[in-house]
């Protein structure tokens, strides 16, 4: 049987609000019997944004996280509501606003903290999938429609094609040691969840300053080389999807016309490591050897 999921590419997520905006278009003040009660107009968001920015000028990343009910096909909200909540064979979970009025209780037995509180109604409610449309044979719920940067899309596939699209797309979802095997995936989720280094390079003599163009810049850890890669026209490069708090890092640059640097820094979250001095080589040196070290750390 073919079942609703939902895919969000964070790299495409702008922040700008849309689905949040579609989302309370649709449902505040609207009964959708069968569905849900109305969200309520204040707080309650069933979508939210979270964004996170790191590093620091001139090399600064940010990351967009929409998240929402998970429509979690081992959904402990449904074990913990004795009938209130139900999930339906599409893979979409509802909330019965009659049976689960009242508990509050429920409200803890999500672990995305996704489902909210409607005091005025005392009625836990979640993101429905916009479910009451895509009976009447929407292909998308509002927030996909809405969304400008194609970030959100609904799919109805068996569950053997989703999984083959997780494998093929590296698709992940939230918190997957919970084991509640969530249908909402994400696309490039590491842009928000891990991190980066990076830095400028540049060769100063007497006379002038300039940007290090293609300089070699490689990334190791306990003596084991991670990554390569070569700065830019600006003399910038950047590592990125490292995990946070993740220890001790080497970093070794080296260009032709210049003597080979190398420094460390202890990553906690993204760092930018500043302009990065190469000592211009001797005019007399056959081979570039390391002229300088530098110990950087950060907390």
């Amino acid at each position: 049987m073919k079942k609703w999921n939902l895919i969000i590419d964070v790299d495409r997520c702008h922040n700008c609000g849309n689905c949040v905006l579609s989302n309370q278009d649709e449902h505040v003040g609207n009964t959708f019997h069968g569905y849900t009660a109305p969200q309520p107009r204040q707080g309650g968001a069933w979508i939210r944004i979270h964004s996170r920015a790191e590093g620091k000028p001139p090399m600064v990343a940010t990351a967009h996280l929409p998240t929402m009910c998970n429509h979690c096909d081992k959904a402990p909200c449904v074990a913990a509501g004795e009938g209130a909540v139900i999930k339906r064979r599409d893979g979409i979970v509802i909330i019965d606003p009659q049976l689960a009025r009242g508990r509050k209780d429920l409200l803890a037995a999500c672990p995305y903290g996704a489902m909210h509180w409607n005091a005025e109604l005392e009625l836990p409610q979640i993101w429905i999938f916009d479910a009451h449309l895509l009976d009447q044979g929407w292909h998308q719920p509002r927030c996909a429609q809405a969304c400008p940067t194609g970030a959100i899309q609904a799919v109805q596939v068996t569950d053997k094609v989703m999984q083959e699209r997780v494998r093929d797309e590296q698709l992940q979802v939230l918190q997957a040691d919970l084991d509640t095997q969530p249908r909402v995936y994400y696309r490039h989720l590491s842009s928000y969840t891990h991190c980066f280094i990076g830095g400028s390079v540049f060769k100063a003599d007497q006379h002038r300053s300039e940007c290090v163009a293609g300089a070699r810049v490689r990334l190791s850890r306990n003596g084991h080389l991670l990554r390569e890669t070569t700065t830019d026209s600006f003399g910038d490069f950047r590592f990125s999807g490292l995990e946070r708090d993740s220890g001790l890092y080497r970093i070794e640059i080296e260009h032709a016309a210049a003597a080979r640097v190398s420094l460390e820094t202890e990553l906690g979250d993204s760092i930018y490591l500043g302009a990065i001095p190469l000592p211009v080589a001797a005019s007399d040196a056959g081979n570039a050897t390391t002229l300088a070290t530098e110990e950087r750390r950060h907390a």
